[in-house]
């Protein structure tokens, strides 16, 4: 995927406490640290630091601790909330972003402790309270995973 930033875009950045007024999520299942770039409306990139100290590792594996796809998957979509809210500002408030769905979804190389996941979501289209997302999850660099999603905007 190969994002273009709009000439006079402006960039913004969230930490981890702005990132806990816009999505509800909380541990052991927030997994954005922070969004380091947000181009309202267009994309944003979101960063996990992945550490042994994670709830999953305990299970997925003992002896070989891999990030489960579905938490590198959840960590796109919590990444593209912050993206939708930041977007539709005051009109997102007392209302929450629901996946609907999620298709081509790749795993290339496992995400292990110490990693830093760099999450690369752009909006596809947006009609009525429906996004749909493309996004890359990169470690170094290089491609760990990626996935075409759908969210719906709702209601609390």
């Amino acid at each position: 995927m190969k994002e273009t930033v709009l000439e006079g875009a402006a960039l913004e950045a969230v930490d981890i406490a702005v990132v806990m007024e816009m999505i509800p999520h909380r541990y052991p299942f927030l997994l954005v640290d922070r969004v380091v770039e947000i181009v309202p409306d267009r994309s944003a990139v979101g960063i996990k630091n992945v550490t042994i100290n994670e709830s999953f590792f305990q299970g997925h594996f003992p002896r070989q601790p891999v990030m489960p796809g579905v938490l590198i998957v959840e960590a796109m979509a919590q990444t593209a909330a912050v993206l939708v809210v930041r977007t539709l500002g005051a009109s997102a408030a007392g209302k929450l972003v629901y996946f609907m769905s999620i298709d081509s979804a790749r795993f290339r190389r496992p995400v292990t402790p110490g990693d830093q996941l760099r999450i690369h979501v752009v909006k596809e289209r947006a009609r009525a309270n429906v996004w749909r997302f493309n996004a890359e999850a990169k470690v170094d660099g290089r491609l760990v995973a990626e996935a075409t999603y759908a969210a719906m905007l709702m209601d609390r």
